[in-house]
C-alpha cells in the first residue's frame, strides 16, 4: 500500500492504460460508441484478460455482453492519468530535442503546456518559439516558481542534467522528463523518467541478434 493508502499501480499498468486511452480517443473520432474487452485488447496488443484486470484496478466497468461506453471509458481513464486538468511544464534545453519538443502540438492536445523554455545560450534568450518564451537558464528557478509550474522536461547535454534536476526539484517541480542520457538523483518526493533512446535501440539491436522475442512494453 502507497503512504496515502492507495494500492500502489505498476508502470506497466500505467503504459497500458495510456495505450487504452489513445485507442478510444482513436474509437471517439470514428463515432464509435461501445467496444468489448476483446477488440480494445486486439488494438492494444494486449488480452482481454489483461484489459479486464487493469481496469478492475479502478473500478467495475462496462456491462457483460455489452462492452464498454467509449465516451464513459474515455472519460474515466483521463481523469485516473490526470488529464481532466492542464499541466504547466518547463523544458530546460532549446537544442535539437527541446525544439523539435516545442514544436510537438500533441503535448498540448493532451493538456500538457510548455509554460517556459530555458537555455544557457544567451543568443537564444528572449526568443518566442512556437509561442513558448525562451529564457536564461539563470532564471529558472524564479520563472518556474512564478509560473507555478509543476513537471519539468530535461533536454540538455548530460552534463549539466543532475544541476537542472536538482534546481527543478528545489523550485517545486514534482516529475521530471528526463531526454539525456544519463541517470539524475532527485528527492522522494520527485518522480522521474528517462528517457534513453540509445538504451531502447540497443534493446531492439539485442532482439533482432538473438532472436528471442522480447515482449512489447504496453
Amino acid at each position: 500500500m502507497s503512504p496515502s493508502g492507495q494500492r500502489r499501480i505498476s508502470e506497466s499498468t500505467v503504459r497500458r492504460l495510456s495505450v487504452y486511452l489513445r485507442f478510444l480517443r482513436e474509437l471517439t473520432r470514428q463515432g464509435r460508441e461501445l467496444v468489448s474487452s476483446r477488440q480494445l485488447a486486439r488494438g492494444c496488443g494486449t488480452t482481454p484478460a489483461q484489459v479486464r484486470k487493469d481496469l478492475s484496478l479502478f473500478g467495475s466497468f462496462g456491462k457483460r455482453g455489452r462492452g464498454y461506453t467509449v465516451d464513459e471509458l474515455r472519460r474515466t481513464l483521463e481523469g485516473i492519468l490526470g488529464l481532466g486538468r492542464r499541466w504547466r511544464v518547463a523544458l530546460v534545453g532549446v537544442g535539437k530535442i527541446g525544439s523539435a519538443l516545442l514544436g510537438y502540438q500533441d503535448l498540448a492536445r493532451r493538456g500538457f503546456d510548455i509554460a517556459a523554455a530555458f537555455d544557457s545560450d544567451p543568443a537564444k534568450t528572449g526568443q518566442v518559439v512556437s509561442g513558448v518564451r525562451l529564457y536564461s537558464a539563470e532564471r529558472l528557478t524564479e520563472v518556474v516558481r512564478m509560473q507555478h509550474i509543476e513537471l519539468g522536461i530535461i533536454a540538455t547535454p548530460p552534463e549539466s542534467a543532475q544541476a537542472v534536476a536538482d534546481e527543478l526539484a528545489g523550485a517545486g517541480v514534482g516529475a521530471i522528463l528526463n531526454f539525456a542520457p544519463v541517470e539524475i538523483d532527485v528527492p522522494d518526493n520527485v518522480t522521474v523518467r528517462t528517457m534513453d533512446v540509445a538504451l531502447e535501440l540497443e534493446g531492439l539491436s539485442f532482439v533482432l541478434t538473438s532472436g528471442d522475442r522480447m515482449p512489447s512494453r504496453k
